[in-house]
């Protein structure tokens, strides 16, 4: 009877640090996701990681996909990150953030979008968001953010290189020109 008792005790503990261990490790990945500098991949309407993949950028457009949603756990990780590829790039006049993967925003992460647009107005730079899911769309809305926004939210990444390579003088190109490989 004892025996038992004190199995049952190691299983419970056992389980009790497996789900700590559990939570912990998911806190961390959480807190920085990961995120990839795209380019498009030529003939076609795909963005790709410029690191795995022979893409098409520009050098003054930082097309940057964000592959987690944003939250307090990561908010900051977010602005720090685009402000170093920003500074990094000192031609830039468009940031794109590829927002296909991010399917939540709290106020942290709010916050941070916030403070990004604000520091790139300041700096001369517009930015943009492409592929925005709904829920995401209507909490941006009811703020002021898109009414603050540097540039324009975007129904796809394609449309959102295509403008901003047409505000950097390229203005006849169209969005099928891409799949082309006319770019």
């Amino acid at each position: 009877m004892l025996f038992n008792a004190g199995t049952d005790f190691e299983r419970e503990m056992g389980v009790i640090a497996g789900v700590g261990v559990g939570l912990l490790l998911y806190l961390w990945s959480a807190s920085r996701p990961h995120a990839a500098i795209v380019g498009r991949v030529p003939e076609t309407e795909h963005f790709r990681n410029i690191e795995r993949h022979a893409v098409f950028t520009d050098p003054h457009i930082l097309s940057i996909r964000i592959d987690e949603s944003l939250t307090y756990l990561n908010a900051h990780w977010l602005e720090e990150f685009v402000m170093e590829e920003v500074a990094d790039h000192p031609e830039l006049r468009h940031v794109i953030l590829m927002c296909s993967a991010v399917n939540a925003i709290d106020a942290s992460g709010l916050e941070s979008m916030q403070a990004i647009n604000h520091r790139l107005k300041d700096g001369g730079i517009k930015l943009h968001l492409s592929e925005v899911k709904g829920p995401v769309m209507d909490k941006l809305e009811r703020t002021h953010f898109v009414e603050d926004l540097g540039g324009k939210v975007h129904l796809s990444q394609a449309g959102a290189f295509v403008d901003a390579l047409r505000d950097n003088g390229d203005s006849d190109l169209q969005p099928h020109d891409l799949a082309r490989g006319q770019i």
